[in-house]
């Protein structure tokens, strides 16, 4: 950073945790804090910078987790920071804190349900990369806060000298679209053996043109009763259901392969190259082409 500036001007990192001793990362990482909450709270913070923590359960999701003792000091020292951010599942933190209620935030979408759930006060937005509201700054998925680190350089020193440090890092300032780009919407999410039934069809039978009446023939229900079901386990109709799968598969094929998008709007049954192309606007804010470029296997 200082290299990038005219001056000696730059940032001091200092860690901070409620004891002295290592703190071991889910990922197994050794970090040493530099100084405890309560030595913290003694000196001029201008920026409190908040990650966050999830566990794995034994359904294999990843719920973030809220310890109120680490709640409490957040809460403490965001009172005296200039600005307070969230890395991550991070924004957990901030919202029980109270920091949250009524503004916009985002996190990383494997968590953000859980986040709008849990605070109901928060507008939780699980697309954008970062979103600042007034000196609350949230940030999604971890490479994501690379962005946001980038938002603050250039909100403290200028556009110019982040676009240094980006380009220091290799690193776009401003990356095209949202962090629906990083995200696998069609996990699995549903424990209803028949709506299971359906999802794999619809899997196997991207191709082909699917309505709502021959699926719901296919699941032996009516069509009233298929959209029900799909609302309530995937929280989406089925046509909606159907874009999204055919983008996935469209996104694995600009990644892997040389298919022209003519032969991918094919194979994913999208028809057309402006249908593919509307789709990747709706879905992903960007276009085929601009998302090969960016995640193309094999190219820097």
């Amino acid at each position: 950073m200082r290299r990038e500036t005219d001056d000696a001007t730059g940032y001091q990192v200092v860690l901070a945790a409620e004891t002295l001793d290592p703190v071991t990362t889910s990922a197994g990482v050794r970090i040493l804090p530099d100084l405890t909450f309560e030595e913290a709270s003694a000196r001029a913070i201008d920026t409190l910078l908040v990650p966050g923590a999830v566990e794995v359960d034994d359904r294999r999701r990843v719920p973030a987790l809220t310890d109120p003792a680490v709640v409490g000091w957040v809460r403490t020292l965001a009172a005296t920071t200039r600005r307070a951010t969230s890395v991550c599942v991070g924004a957990h933190l901030l919202a029980a804190a109270g920091l949250l209620d009524g503004k916009r935030a985002t996190a990383h979408w494997s968590t953000a349900q859980q986040l709008a759930a849990e605070h109901p006060a928060v507008e939780v937005d699980a697309d954008p990369i970062f979103i600042r509201e007034g000196d609350i700054w949230t940030g999604a998925g971890i490479s994501a806060c690379l962005d946001l680190s980038l938002a603050l350089v250039a909100d403290d020193f200028g556009e110019a000298t982040a676009l240094r440090v980006a380009r220091q890092l290799v690193m776009y300032l401003k990356r095209p679209g949202g962090q629906s780009q990083f995200s696998v919407p069609l996990e699995p999410v549903s424990t209803t053996r028949r709506i299971e039934d359906l999802r794999h069809h619809i899997t196997r039978t991207l191709g082909e043109q699917h309505t709502v009446a021959g699926l719901a023939e296919f699941a032996h229900v009516s069509e009233r009763q298929l959209t029900r079901i799909f609302k309530a386990e995937l929280g989406m109709t089925p046509s909606v259901y159907i874009e999204s799968a055919r983008v996935e598969m469209a996104r694995n094929h600009l990644e892997s392969t040389d298919m022209t998008l003519e032969r991918i709007a094919s194979a994913c049954g999208f028809g057309t190259t402006d249908t593919l192309v509307r789709a990747f606007r709706r879905r992903l804010d960007t276009t085929p082409t601009q998302y090969r470029l960016r995640f193309r296997s094999g190219t820097g």
